[in-house]
């Protein structure tokens, strides 16, 4: 006969597989990916603590990246992978970890598991060709009386730019 504290346990434990079947449904659902300012639901993402898994199918349409026998190529930018690091980026079931590679390359990136959102910024390579130009990014901000003005409507003129902040 069991007692009364053993069914407790069973029933701590069947509430505990039942979580775990919770998360692990959780997380097999889609992430968002924002890649080069664009959003994208990656369906078969899986996001483990700061690691984020995609089929290598997705990563080409979600980042530009291929995967190539030199490495991970973008247009002619190819980074190479070591061999000894390769399981760092590539799993055995096809999956590749792009947040891995993002820390590879120095690219930084964000996470919300709630949300299931990673945002990846710009890598270190555009943001020293753009302070290299010398060219302020282009933006679009409200006037006193809502009408919006861009920055590139002034390309070629010269620009004040007065901030304030609060804090």
């Amino acid at each position: 006969m069991k007692s009364a504290s053993h069914n407790v346990i069973s029933i701590a434990r069947a509430r505990h597989l039942r979580i775990d079947d919770d998360l692990e449904r959780v997380n097999a659902m889609s992430v968002t990916v924002q890649y080069d300012g664009v959003a994208t639901d990656a369906a078969a993402a899986s996001a483990s603590g700061d690691d984020l898994w995609m089929p290598l199918d997705e990563l080409t349409p979600i980042t530009g990246w291929e995967a190539k026998p030199q490495g991970l190529c973008r247009g002619e930018r190819c980074v190479p992978i070591p061999a000894e690091r390769r399981a760092e980026f590539f799993a055995s079931d096809g999956r590749f970890n792009l947040a891995a590679f993002a820390r590879y390359i120095d690219q930084p990136f964000v996470h919300e598991d709630a949300a299931r959102v990673w945002l990846f910024g710009e890598p270190p390579a555009a943001r020293r060709d753009a302070l290299r130009s010398l060219e302020a990014p282009d933006f679009t901000l409200p006037d006193l009386d809502g009408k919006r003005w861009s920055l590139s409507q002034f390309r070629g003129k010269k620009v004040l730019l007065l901030t304030w902040a609060s804090w």
